[in-house]
């Protein structure tokens, strides 16, 4: 597999709408405005959360335990803001601004950005498997004993690109991926 630059996924977004709507420069001012940077950097691809979050509130969890298996979107408060503020120890889920259909020989990272993870706040790293489509939804965990703010429009996470030598046998879309082609922010799923 090898890291992919730039010029690579320009060409990928704009010849092959693998990102939509696509960035191809960092952003880091709007107007006067300083903002938290997004769009395409030297190496990966900065992606923006919208205005819809949903914060984790264990006052509706119903038997006080958290199963994956049997997860209750009561869990759950549904806001859409341009600031989400994401309550001291816990966690907020969201979406990309941007809509993703990755290669059949490409993997996708999704990590954190520094500038969140300096005050605490923490994306969970995610992988984007080949083939897979959609908007990526979010998981970002507050491990501050503060209340902590998330600005919807500008930049949360940073992607990075790796392509493999050549396409893999089964793709994420081939096993009929759980989480193909979501649209909106999407709760677990067994």
């Amino acid at each position: 597999m090898a890291l992919k630059e730039d010029r690579w996924i320009r060409k990928m977004a704009l010849e092959h709408d693998m990102i939509s709507p696509f960035v191809d420069r960092q952003i880091s001012k709007f107007s006067e405005k300083k903002i938290i940077s997004y769009g395409l950097s030297s190496y990966g691809y900065d992606v923006r959360c919208t205005d819809e979050f949903k914060i984790f509130t264990n006052a509706l969890a119903g038997n006080g335990v958290v199963d994956p298996k049997a997860f209750s979107n009561d869990c759950f408060i549904s806001v859409k803001k341009d600031i989400c503020i994401i309550p001291p120890n816990s966690f907020v889920l969201t979406r990309t601004l941007e809509y993703f259909k990755i290669p059949r020989d490409v993997l996708v990272i999704c990590l954190g950005k520094s500038t969140y993870a300096r005050c605490g706040i923490i994306v969970n790293v995610t992988p984007l498997e080949p083939e897979w489509e959609g908007h990526i939804t979010l998981e970002f965990s507050n491990t501050t004993n503060l209340p902590a703010y998330l600005y919807a429009g500008e930049g949360v996470a940073q992607l990075v690109f790796l392509q493999a030598n050549e396409a893999c046998e089964v793709s994420y879309k081939d096993r009929l991926g759980k989480y193909m082609g979501q649209l909106g922010i999407t709760d677990p799923v067994v």
